[in-house]
């Protein structure tokens, strides 16, 4: 089983939107940390969409990797 964490971005390439961000931590901060943590899990998709499909564990952590 997998956790899909739906990212969605600007026209200018910043993050607008991201699934299963942690509280308190800022949308591009939160993808830039995935995109260096779980990078090869990512899709891109069409219209300013991506996705990273990811182990529930291995959400739990890279959101623990965050906090230190």
């Amino acid at each position: 089983m997998q956790t899909l964490i739906h990212v969605r971005f600007s026209p200018d390439g910043t993050v607008t939107e991201i699934g299963a961000r942690p509280n308190g931590v800022d949308a591009q901060k939160w993808f830039n940390h995935l995109t260096r943590t779980a990078g090869n899990s990512y899709q891109s998709l069409a219209g300013g969409r991506g996705v990273f499909r990811v182990a529930p564990e291995e959400l739990e952590g890279i959101k623990d990797t965050l906090a230190n």
